[in-house]
């Protein structure tokens, strides 16, 4: 058993046995942790170590079974195995816990030396993976014929010295890293090709811009897996900033690795760096710490032909074990060669001293020396001619200049110092001549000129038989004693070879699909030189191999139309000799695909997208398994091993495909597509090859008893729409490969194209849609599939904002598009003559979805975004991708949640949560609060009891605060606070400090997106935004639209904390939505504050306070006051007038900037763009028809005597009125429409609505606001022309109704002109300052702006006392 785990049972309350695991917390040598979580486990059966975590799930589950059997046999009962797969036994809890919490670092970092496939590892080898190739000597001419070209002799052997520093394993203490300079293709990327191809899975991939930048701290994540090898193709060390890290990790010393929502661990990593570039590295001066580890390697600037280089390099991954052999021999041959090695090159592409010294090579050659006043003007002259951009400074001249000669003295000469330079270093720049090298020889193409079978000579004592008539083998091979020797080989027979004798079969068409020779022999010719013969048609090609690895392991597939034979078991060679080479049965160890089951997953063979692309899709075709289940098995293994590497790819358009061939499964479909759902079709990380060639597709689904109809149409005007009347499933896998957009199609239209797929009848499809309908909200058995949620694009009402998600009628009503209803009845059979008309119906729905995904791109752009941040789907709801920006992947955040009975005062807090408020909230933090000296501000007296809240005799909403003072108000000034809920959270630390601090990001963030603070926003979220802000700079979206994804982030967070169902944000312990309720605490103080002072509180609305006669002193207060609290107000705006009926309904007249500058020396945020215009809030103001007759004076249109009106049942136009008494004419409207009042006698219709009678009969009673009035269809009316018939009585009452409630509180004529307000402002009344609170001792309005007033008080010695109280010191008017 693992020596961490030890299985124990215990006795349940219902009599029963369960057997569960417990984790030993001891030092193990078969389970390591690093950085607080699992690292890897021994594979006992594998004989190797793996990062897997599921190995280690399944190696515990595996134990687990083994015991329960044995303990079943000898108890003779049927005990409850708790496994590590079952996520409700909390086992797996246990696990992470055992792994992140109880256990200490514990590891020995992973292959640090190399495996080849014929070597053996042990337990001390710390080996995970292996090469798919042996370390043998052979010979290896592609190449070296590659090599030779591409480079000369004296770069080449660099190369190769390096690679073989590799395959020694010295490379872990050489202190050096390579170069390949030069220009764009010269073949740099070749070579690298073949490191990556020689070290296979103990490589990784590099960003050399990134270890050279100062403010990237995840610059070294690129290691993490401790590769041997780290590998750029394009690099950049041109303008590096600071090159400490690089020459930390070329001098492998112990580095701190900071990865993304993990802890940091050190290491000290072994890996030699290769980098191809096109741009000199930056080398300062010739003391540098990159010069002395540098090798630069510099191509010939030779090719092959396009043909030669296709077939040399295809040659060269079968000469793998021969090259890391040959390379070996070479390092051998001289390990220290480059010890002393100086860049030369490198240091005259970059370093201009070095190019100065150069110059005067054969002045300082010549004088073996120099003084420093002679070289410093030769320098000076130099810099002139050659536009030095950045020359030396004569002190550091000095110095650098010490570097190219041995000696260096001051000789005092008379009064002078002279400084000498002595010692010419000539070493500096030796360079050893290029050979001239030799012209390569071209590649022959396969020449088929013999009938002498060398495989004949070979292979005579072979079984073997003639094939039958039906050119099978005629018998058993147990019953065959014939060999090849004894049968004509020109025969069609069969011949049992060797195990480890392969075939490589070659069958490539032509343009026609025929089998074509010319290809095949290309094709063959590029593989090494073996035995060849034609197969039996004469035009496919057969190359025969002695493979000296285990054949059992290679796969068959080895690319389209060339297959790998291979013959074990009974299996046998079908051939017939036609033409073949004379060449002898050459042997071969590498170059070819392995079974993926019998190897252990190397990811590094899925190194991009583009790569897992093609995995996935063979899969589909089944071009490696021929299982469907294991297909899938080995997809979800694949994007599993993708994604916990950290790579960053997105294939989710592939979902579909791969969701229909799991639904194809004839026996595991369940199996298959639960999986499906499970996979991780995009990494956190955004992809730079996003594959998003599916078109977008717009789609509804109507579902009757017998009619199941699906309609769609392509993205962009003029597509015609497609009608799907009763689809077969294969109609609808053929949809899913196109991205599907639709209307709340998460909570319905998948389910139904999923119910399809899977082979729901017309009948089973009507029962699950009206399970779906008539479910509510948290209902467990509500008939959707888990598995269908994904098979959209995007869900349009999902991703649409709090204030824009109403029904697809209504948005056809606001849009203008065509309304159109139905009223067929849902429960039965639709006739199908009329199967036309629901097409039609389903149509409208379908071109308004497109219609509303065009209109909410601010939306959707929002999405975009917030699924990049998430490094999720677009698919995703909102709540899930701010669930995953905040906690990440914390499955149960809430260990660190705060929470408190607001009512008491906090004598103490964690140092982490002081830390964090005092960063956050520091004018709260810097006072005590209350007579109790309160840490955070607290409540006395406030009760939370029954769901209901009180405070100070009132009763608090459970949303917010709302109150108000009706009637008249003048000069009214609007305070609001910025965010409040989300500065709730902050102030409390609600989520706990870490978490918080990412809440806090996001909603500063958003302010500092609006200022256009870039600095800040890239260091934000751990720098997550840093792609957006580019995209802002480089013009790709705007600066308001990154800002309205944040926005919907953080209204998303408020929502989900005081939701009543299960999520990462609830708390258990926030009965009383802690949230809201602190700022409606807050604002009851602050109304009794500003009264107390002598204002009147005309209103409050949650997070905003309306101050009639307001001055700058009680403006000021609200400020400091909401600052003390955690707050900040912002003064929006003030009302000239303002007309408040009750806490939901004003009206108000913004006053002129004019005015408002000369009352508070500054203009409100809203004056500028408000000021004399009307605002009303409110149903009964904000009519258009009244607003624009009684307020803005506007046109009337037509739109303003449109009336929406919905219902829950249905509407219906009653046409009676030429009707007698008591009879109808009923007509279906729907749930929703648009209407305008009829004058009598012009053929207008009552308006109903459809509704029950206690005994459950249907009555129809008259709509809302619709009573003695007709109506008809307001898109009838504007299409009749019949404008004139319009009621306008109707919007008349309504005008009256409005004087009528304004006049109950003053004059209304008055009111809405333009004449001055009532002078109640008390500075203009005359009053004696001791009946005005506010008004100075001095006789002043205010102590703003007075000379004579100073921190302690009035100069003057007037008592300002009350004013200083209100005033917080760090107001700038008091920093004087």
């Amino acid at each position: 058993m693992i020596d961490f785990l030890m299985i124990s049972t215990r006795n349940t309350k219902n009599g029963g046995v369960e057997i569960f695991p417990k984790f030993i917390i001891k030092r193990s040598t078969d389970l390591m942790i690093r950085g607080s979580d699992f690292y890897a486990i021994w594979l006992e059966d594998r004989g190797m170590w793996s990062t897997n975590e599921q190995d280690a799930l399944e190696l515990i589950d595996k134990e687990l079974a083994k015991y329960a059997e044995e303990y079943q046999k000898k108890h003779d009962c049927n005990p409850k195995v708790l496994y590590m797969w079952d996520a409700e036994s909390g086992m797996i809890d246990r696990w992470h816990k055992y792994c992140q919490k109880q256990m200490r670092d514990n590891y020995h970092m992973l292959d640090e030396k190399l495996i080849f496939s014929n070597m053996e590892p042990n337990k001390k080898d710390y080996a995970s993976k292996r090469l798919p190739y042996p370390l043998e000597d052979g010979d290896c001419p592609a190449f070296k014929r590659l090599i030779s070209t591409l480079y000369s002799e004296e770069e080449r052997d660099k190369i190769e010295w390096a690679i073989g520093s590799i395959v020694t394993g010295d490379s872990k203490t050489i202190q050096k890293f390579m170069v390949l300079y030069g220009a764009a293709g010269t073949g740099k990327s070749t070579i690298l090709n073949i490191i990556q191809q020689l070290f296979e899975g103990y490589y990784s991939v590099f960003d050399a811009k990134a270890l050279g930048s100062s403010s990237n701290s995840f610059a070294l994540e690129a290691f993490k897996s401790n590769p041997l090898v780290a590998i750029q193709h394009d690099g950049d060390l041109s303008k590096i900033e600071d090159n400490t890290r690089l020459n930390s990790l070329v001098s492998h010393e112990e580095m701190t690795i900071n990865e993304k929502f993990k802890s940091t661990y050190s290491n000290r990593f072994k890996c030699f760096l290769f980098m191809g570039t096109n741009r000199p590295v930056k080398i300062t001066d010739a003391k540098s710490g990159l010069l002395r580890r540098l090798i630069d390697v510099t191509p010939s600037g030779n090719k092959l032909s396009p043909k030669d280089y296709k077939t040399v390099t295809k040659q060269v991954s079968f000469e793998l074990g021969a090259i890391a052999n040959y390379c070996k021999e070479v390092y051998l041959s001289d390990p220290g060669r480059y010890d002393n090695y100086i860049p030369t090159m490198m240091m005259g592409a970059s370093n201009d001293f070095y190019n100065f010294v150069v110059d005067s090579y054969h002045i300082f050659l010549k004088d073996d020396g120099t003084t420093l006043k002679a070289a410093w003007e030769m320098y000076r002259t130099y810099c002139e001619d050659a536009k030095v951009p950045y020359p030396f400074s004569q002190r550091l001249f000095k110095e650098e200049l010490k570097n190219y000669f041995w000696d260096f003295e001051d000789k005092i000469e008379g009064s002078e110092i002279r400084n000498i330079y002595t010692g010419f270093r000539t070493d500096i720049f030796e360079t050893s001549k290029p050979k001239k090298k030799k012209e390569p020889n071209k590649p022959k193409l396969i020449e088929f000129d013999s009938t002498e079978s060398i495989f004949d000579q070979q292979c005579a004592d072979c079984p073997a038989q003639y094939a039958s008539v039906k050119e099978t083998p005629t018998k058993k091979w147990d019953n065959v004693t014939t060999k090849l020797s004894s049968l004509d080989t020109t025969k069609l027979h069969y011949v049992k070879v060797p195990e480890n004798h392969i075939v490589i079969d070659f069958d490539i068409p032509d343009e026609n699909g025929n089998k074509s020779f010319e290809k095949n022999v290309e094709e063959a010719s590029k593989w090494p030189a073996t035995y060849a013969e034609l197969s039996k048609s004469g035009q496919g090609i057969h190359l025969h191999y002695i493979y000296t690895g285990d054949p059992t392991k290679l796969s068959r597939v080895y690319g389209d139309h060339i297959e790998v034979k291979v013959f074990t078991g009974n299996s046998s060679l079908r051939r017939k000799l036609t033409k073949c080479n004379n060449l002898p049965i050459a042997s071969i160890s590498s170059g070819f695909p392995l079974k993926e089951e019998d190897k252990v997953i190397n990811f590094e063979g899925l190194k991009n997208e583009k790569a897992l692309r093609t995995m996935i899709k063979k899969n589909l075709h089944k071009e490696i398994h021929d299982s469907t289940k294991c297909s899938v098995d080995f997809i979800y293994k694949n994007l599993q091993d993708a994604y916990d590497s950290g790579m960053k790819y997105d294939v989710s358009d592939l979902q579909n495909a791969v969701f229909v061939f799991a639904a194809n499964s004839t026996n595991q479909a369940d199996y298959c597509l639960k999986l499906v759902n499970k996979m991780k079709f995009k990494s956190d990380e955004p992809s730079t090859n996003t594959d998003t060639e599916a078109p977008i597709v717009f789609y509804d689904v109507e579902v009757f008893p017998n009619l199941f109809l699906v309609n769609w149409k392509v993205q962009g005007e003029g597509k015609p729409i497609v009608r799907m009347i009763n689809p077969s499933p294969s109609d609808i896998e053929g949809l899913l490969k196109y991205r599907l957009v639709g209307f709340n199609n998460r909570r319905y239209d998948n389910h139904m194209l999923y119910a399809c797929l899977i082979g729901y009848t017309n009948e089973q499809l009507f029962d699950l849609s009206q399970k779906i309908v008539s479910s509510k909200k948290g209902d467990r058995n509500n008939g959707l599939f888990g598995e269908a949620y994904n098979l959209s694009y995007t869900d349009i009402y999902d991703f649409a904002s709090a204030g824009n998600k109403q029904s697809l009628k209504k948005w056809e009503i606001e849009l203008g598009i065509h309304h159109q209803e139905l009223g067929l009845p849902w429960d039965q059979p639709v006739p199908e003559e009329l199967w036309t008309t629901v097409a039609e119906y389903c149509d409208n729905d379908v071109v308004a979805t497109e219609a509303l995904f065009n209109h909410l791109q601010a939306d959707w752009t929002a999405r975009q975004i917030l699924a990049d941040l998430a490094g999720m789907t677009v698919n995703d709801t909102t709540n899930t991708l701010t669930t995953r920006i905040i906690f990440g992947s914390n499955r149960k955040p809430q260990n660190e949640f705060c929470y408190r009975n607001m009512a008491e005062p906090v004598k103490e807090l964690p140092s982490d949560v002081q830390t964090f408020l005092k960063d956050a909230c520091p004018k709260m933090m810097s006072v005590r609060h209350g007579d109790a000296k309160s840490l955070l501000p607290y409540f006395p007296g406030y009760k939370y009891e029954a769901g209901k809240s009180t405070y100070r005799d009132e009763e608090v909403g459970e949303g917010g605060y709302v109150y108000a003072e009706p009637g008249m108000h003048f000069n009214v000034a609007l305070l609001d606070i910025a965010s409040m809920h989300p500065h709730s959270a902050i102030a409390e630390c609600i989520f706990g400090p870490r978490f918080t601090r990412a809440f806090r990001d996001i909603v500063e963030g958003r302010v500092d997106i609006k200022h256009e603070a870039w600095d800040i926003v890239n260091q934000i979220l751990d720098g997550k935004l840093a792609p957006f802000v580019k995209k802002v700079i480089d013009g790709e979206m705007t600066s308001g639209q990154l800002a309205d994804a944040l926005k919907t982030a953080i209204n998303s967070v408020y929502g989900l904390t005081s939701a009543n169902f299960e999520n990462p944000f609830r708390d258990p312990r926030n009965k009383d939505n802690i949230v809201a309720k602190r700022g409606a605490l807050f604002m009851i103080d602050l109304k009794h504050e500003v009264q107390a002072r002598g204002f009147t509180v005309a209103h409050i609305k949650t997070d905003s306070i309306k101050i009639p006669n307001a001055t700058p002193e009680i403006i000021q207060f609200v400020m400091g006051y909401g600052e003390r609290h955690g707050y900040t107000f912002e003064h929006e705006a003030t009302y000239e007038k303002m007309c408040l009926v009750n806490d939901a309904v004003y009206i108000a007249k913004y006053a002129s900037a004019e005015w408002t500058e000369s009352a508070y020396g500054y203009i409100p945020t809203k004056q500028k763009k408000k000021a004399g215009h009307w605002d009303a809030t409110g149903k009964q103001f904000a009519v258009p028809y009244v607003f624009k007759k009684l307020f803005s004076k506007e046109d009337i249109e037509f739109s303003d005597m449109c009336e929406t009106m919905s219902v829950a049942t249905a509407l219906y136009l009653d046409a009676n009125e030429d009707l007698p008494e008591g009879e109808h004419n009923l007509q279906f409207i729907g749930k929703v429409g648009s209407f305008c009042p009829i004058k009598p006698g012009r053929g207008g219709a009552e308006l109903l609505r459809e509704g029950k009678d206690k005994d459950g009969n249907v009555k129809y009673s008259a709509a809302t606001g619709s009573k003695g009035y007709r109506w008809l269809e307001s898109e009838m009316v504007k299409s009749l022309g019949r404008v004139g018939d319009i009621d306008r009585s109707y919007y008349d009452k309504l005008v009256n109704d409005a004087v009528d409630t304004i006049s109950k509180y003053g004059d209304f004529e008055h009111f809405v002109s333009d004449d001055p307000v009532p002078d109640t402002y008390p500075w203009t009344t005359g009053e004696s300052p001791d009946d005005l609170p506010w008004r100075m001792a001095c006789g002043r309005d205010t102590c703003f702006g007075c000379p004579k007033l100073t921190r302690t008080g009035c100069t003057d010695g007037y008592d300002n006392s009350d004013f200083l109280s209100q005033i917080d010191e760090s107001d700038a008017f008091m920093k004087r």
